[in-house]
C-alpha cells in the first residue's frame, strides 16, 4: 500500500456514472462488511479536490496516467506532502464525525476517509459492488485511484460496481464526504436538528453473479386482499430467465418467464394469507430463485386504504397512535446507526402505547423498518423537503424525486410503512405546490399501494383553526403539525378551541407538544418544567378528541435531541428539549399521560 495517499492529482480518470440501480435486500446477499476504522483528513478549504483556481483536479485534461504515477512518489515536487492518510487519525464507520471527536462538533465542510482493504472473489465470473446505507451529504466515490461517482443526499442509499476495479489485495477506498449546507439542497439550509457529518450508514461489499436479482416488489395487489403481485427485476439478463418465488407456507411456488427487459410480472391468488397488523406482525419467508441464486426475504401482506374520515388497515377503521423519531441515540447524543439503535428507539414507542412512529424529518436506517415489521408498528416514513425548500429550482425538485426513488426502492417491501410522506411544514404558494404534485405523481407512479401524506400546517381566522392547504387535495391522510400552548394559544381555553377542516378525509395531527426539562419540577404555569409539558399534554389531548375526522396523532416526539437552534443555558445547551423521554433516557411526567390516552383509545378501536 502506498504510503502517502495525496489527493492533488489522484483523480485522472473520468467519472464513470452517477450512483446506479440500487440493489435491495443487501442484509441477505453475500456481502463483506468495510465497517470499522477509516482514516480521515479535514479539508475546510478542499485543497485536495480543488486547485488554486479552484478547479477540480478529477476534470482537468493534463490528470493522466504518468501524473497519476508521479503523485504516489515522495520525490515528486508536485506532490502534497501535507497528505499523509496512514499518519492521520481514525473515525469509526458508521457514525458521525460530530460526536466522535470534539474539535469535529460543529464542523461543516470536506472530510476525506480512506479504508485499504483486500478482498478475495468466491468464482471468477462475479461481479461486486460497493454499496453505502447513506453519507451525509453529498459523497465522491475513489476506488483505487479510480472516481466511481457521486451521491447527493444524506439519508438514502446509493451503490458502485467495482468489479473491474477491485483486486485480491491493496485495495483502497476514498470518499470525499461533504455535509455543508446549501439553498438548493434537500434539506435546504434551515433545519431543527442537527447535521451530523460523515459516512453514518453501513458501507459493505455486495458479491453477486453475472446475472442477478437486484430489486423486487412483492405485496397485495391494490384492491384485492387475495392477490400478491408484483416485479422481479434482474440485473445483466440477455435472454428470458425462468424465475421462481416460493412463499412456502402458503404453498406458493410459482414459476415465472422474464421479458427482454429482464423483468417478471406476476399476480398469485392466495386465500389463505394471515395478514400483518400491529397485533399479529405476521411475516413470510418469501424465495427468489433463478438459475444463479436463491435471495430470502421475509415479506408481510397487508391492505392500508383510506373511506371517508377512517384509516382501515385489513378493513378494519384503526387510530394511528404514533410517535415522532429522530435518528438519533440522545444518549449517546449521536446519529443512530445500527439494530441496538433501532430496538432502544421502537420499544420505548411500543411502552408509550403506539402502533405507529412517524421517522422524522427523512428516511431512517433500515434497521428501523425492519424492526418495525417485526415489532409490528407502522411506519410514516419521509423525504427532508423542509420549511423553505427551493421550489423554483428543477434540480431541487430532481434531488426531491431521487431521494423518493431511493427510499421507495429500499423499503417498499415493509408491511410497515403505510405512509409515503413528501414534505414538512412548506409554506404554500404555486411553485410549492407544483413542486409537491410533482413528488406525489413520482410517489404513485412507483407505489401506489400505500397512503400518501405531508405535514402541513394551520393557521387561524375569525376564532376557527383552520387546514385548507391545496394540498391537502391530492393527499390520502390529511396531517397538520400545531402546537398549541407552546408557540401561541391559550392552554386553558385548549379544549374549547373551534377547527374548520376543509377536507372529509382521515385527520392525524402529525406534530404537538412542548418542552421540559427532565427533573426541573414546578407549576403548571412555570415553562420548562415537567409540569407544564405534562398539563399541555392533557390540555392539547383533550382538544384533539374533539377535532373532526381525527385518527391519529404522532407527538413532537420520543426524545430530546441535539439542535444547534436551541441554545437556551441550563435549560436546552443545544438540545430540543420536547422529548417525553430525556437525552439521559428518563421518561419525562407527559409521557405517561400520553401512553395513558392511548391505553384508552385502543381500548375504543378494539
Amino acid at each position: 500500500m502506498f504510503k502517502y495517499f495525496l489527493l492533488k492529482i489522484l483523480f485522472f480518470i473520468p467519472l464513470i456514472s452517477l450512483s446506479q440501480d440500487l440493489i435491495t435486500n443487501t442484509f441477505n446477499r453475500d456481502t463483506k462488511s468495510l465497517n470499522g476504522t477509516w482514516h480521515y483528513i479535514v479539508d475546510p478549504y478542499e485543497t485536495g479536490y480543488y486547485n488554486y483556481r479552484y478547479k477540480p483536479y478529477d476534470q482537468l485534461k493534463e490528470n493522466n496516467n504518468s501524473a497519476f504515477y508521479n503523485n504516489y512518489h515522495t520525490d515528486n515536487k508536485m506532490a502534497l506532502v501535507e497528505y499523509d492518510f496512514d499518519k492521520s487519525p481514525t473515525l469509526t464507520v458508521p457514525g458521525d464525525w460530530n460526536s466522535q471527536a470534539e474539535k469535529l462538533f460543529y464542523y461543516e465542510g470536506t472530510i476525506w476517509y480512506k479504508r485499504s482493504f483486500d478482498y478475495t472473489t468466491t468464482s471468477k465470473s462475479n461481479r461486486q459492488f460497493i454499496y453505502f446505507g447513506a453519507i451525509n451529504y453529498k459523497a465522491e466515490v475513489y476506488l483505487n485511484g479510480i472516481k466511481l461517482g457521486t451521491h447527493e443526499g444524506g439519508f438514502t442509499p446509493f451503490n458502485f460496481e467495482i468489479t473491474s476495479i477491485v483486486k485480491p489485495t491493496d485495495n483502497y477506498l476514498v470518499i470525499k464526504v461533504d455535509n455543508k449546507r446549501f439553498k438548493e439542497a434537500i434539506p435546504t439550509i434551515n433545519t431543527d436538528w442537527w447535521n451530523y457529518g460523515g459516512i453514518t450508514r453501513d458501507v459493505k461489499i455486495i458479491e453477486e453473479p453475472a446475472t442477478f436479482i437486484q430489486d423486487y416488489f412483492i405485496q397485495l395487489k391494490k384492491d384485492s386482499p387475495k392477490i400478491i403481485s408484483g416485479s422481479i427485476q434482474l440485473n445483466n439478463s440477455t435472454k428470458k430467465e425462468k424465475i421462481t418465488l416460493s412463499i412456502p407456507e402458503l404453498k406458493i411456488n410459482q414459476e415465472l418467464i422474464t421479458n427482454e427487459n429482464g423483468i417478471a410480472v406476476f399476480e398469485i391468488v392466495s386465500k389463505k394469507i394471515n395478514y400483518w397488523s400491529p397485533n399479529s406482525p405476521k411475516l413470510y419467508d418469501v424465495y427468489i430463485k433463478t438459475e444463479y441464486q436463491t435471495l430470502k426475504d421475509e415479506i408481510g401482506f397487508r391492505t392500508i386504504e383510506t373511506n371517508g374520515p377512517d384509516i382501515l388497515l385489513n378493513g378494519k377503521s384503526i387510530f394511528l397512535r404514533g410517535i415522532c423519531i429522530h435518528e438519533e441515540n440522545a444518549m449517546r447524543g449521536a446519529r443512530a446507526y445500527n439494530d441496538a439503535d433501532a430496538l432502544v428507539a421502537l420499544t420505548w414507542a411500543k411502552e408509550l402505547g403506539c402502533n405507529y412512529v412517524r421517522l422524522a424529518h427523512y428516511p431512517h436506517n433500515e434497521y428501523m423498518v425492519k424492526l418495525a415489521d417485526k415489532m409490528g408498528i407502522m411506519v410514516w416514513e419521509e423525504i427532508p423537503v423542509y420549511w423553505t425548500v427551493d421550489f423554483t429550482n428543477k434540480n431541487s425538485l430532481d434531488n426531491a424525486k431521487n431521494q423518493l426513488t431511493e427510499a421507495i426502492t429500499r423499503d417498499k417491501n415493509r408491511a410497515s410503512i403505510i405512509i409515503w410522506s413528501m414534505a414538512n411544514e412548506t409554506p404554500p404558494s404555486t411553485p410549492r405546490n407544483v413542486f409537491l404534485k410533482e413528488l406525489i405523481l413520482h410517489t404513485k407512479s412507483m407505489d401506489s399501494s400505500r397512503l400518501i401524506s405531508a405535514a402541513l400546517e394551520k393557521h387561524y381566522k375569525d376564532g376557527f383553526n383552520i387546514v385548507d392547504d391545496e394540498i391537502g387535495n391530492y393527499l390520502d391522510i390529511v396531517a397538520f403539525n400545531q402546537y398549541t400552548g407552546w408557540y401561541g394559544g391559550s392552554l386553558e381555553n385548549a379544549p374549547d378551541m373551534k377547527w374548520d377542516i376543509k377536507f372529509n378525509k382521515p385527520v392525524v395531527i402529525s406534530e404537538f407538544g412542548g418542552g421540559a426539562l427532565q427533573g426541573l419540577h414546578g407549576t403548571i404555569d412555570e415553562r420548562w418544567t415537567e409540569e407544564y409539558q405534562e398539563y399541555l399534554y392533557q390540555q392539547n389531548l383533550k382538544m384533539i378528541e374533539k377535532i373532526p375526522n381525527i385518527r391519529g396523532t404522532s407527538p413532537w416526539i420520543l426524545n430530546d435531541f441535539r439542535s444547534p437552534k436551541r441554545v437556551l443555558p441550563v435549560i436546552q445547551d443545544g438540545w430540543n428539549r420536547k422529548g417525553l423521554i430525556s437525552n439521559h433516557g428518563i421518561k419525562k411526567k407527559a409521557f405517561f399521560t400520553v401512553k395513558d390516552f392511548y391505553n384508552k383509545i385502543e381500548k375504543q378501536y378494539r
